[in-house]
């Protein structure tokens, strides 16, 4: 492994169907707080919630100073510093404490990055991600049988509260990868040098 390395991972969104998959590149250097970024862009959450990634049995997140045994600082940890120090292939990503989504992230391998290729980048996306603030999977699973079923009865609520058609199997490729091409532009430049004023 170099400074250069790409990690591809496999994030899987647990317990949903259909599946909702992504396949993302990211620096192996990624500090954990931004991966969080590139998870939420790449599945398409929008980072209103809290959040843990987890590797045998450690938590990073946004700490509590009110609560002791909260997650570490994810801006203080580094994705290889998490693969060296606690050894794992497979790290855990819950998002939304209340609605409680779990993820299972999968490092599928570590190889050098392209030249001229800008990290973050989406690879493959399957599923289009549920909404936000629907009650979990449970609530996701009860969403899509409402929304398909006009005798359902919730079925009148749920179309005026999403407000469009929803298919869980149309996922907006171009979407994705765009947020993450934002996001590896705004990391890859550098910061601006002074200029020495002329005399």
């Amino acid at each position: 492994m170099t400074a250069d390395s790409i990690a591809r991972l496999k994030i899987t969104l647990d317990n949903v169907e259909p599946p909702v998959l992504r396949r993302i590149e990211v620096p192996l250097t990624i500090r954990l707080d931004r991966l969080h970024l590139a998870l939420q862009a790449a599945i398409g959450w929008t980072n209103s919630h809290l959040y843990e990634i987890r590797a045998s049995g450690v938590g990073w997140g946004v700490p509590d100073p009110d609560w002791g045994d909260g997650p570490l600082d994810a801006g203080k940890a580094r994705l290889t510093d998490v693969l060296e120090d606690v050894g794992a292939k497979t790290l855990r990503y819950l998002y939304d404490f209340g609605d409680g989504w779990e993820h299972t992230i999968k490092i599928e391998r570590i190889t050098d990055a392209v030249p001229g290729v800008l990290y973050p980048r989406l690879i493959e996306a399957t599923g289009r991600c549920p909404p936000e603030d629907i009650g979990g999977p449970w609530g996701y699973g009860e969403f899509l049988e409402a929304i398909t079923d006009p005798k359902h009865e919730r079925h009148a609520e749920f179309n005026e509260w999403i407000g469009e058609a929803f298919d869980p199997s149309v996922v907006d490729i171009d979407g994705h990868a765009n947020a993450l091409e934002t996001l590896a532009k705004r990391w890859s430049r550098k910061p601006a040098t002074k200029r020495k004023r002329a005399t």
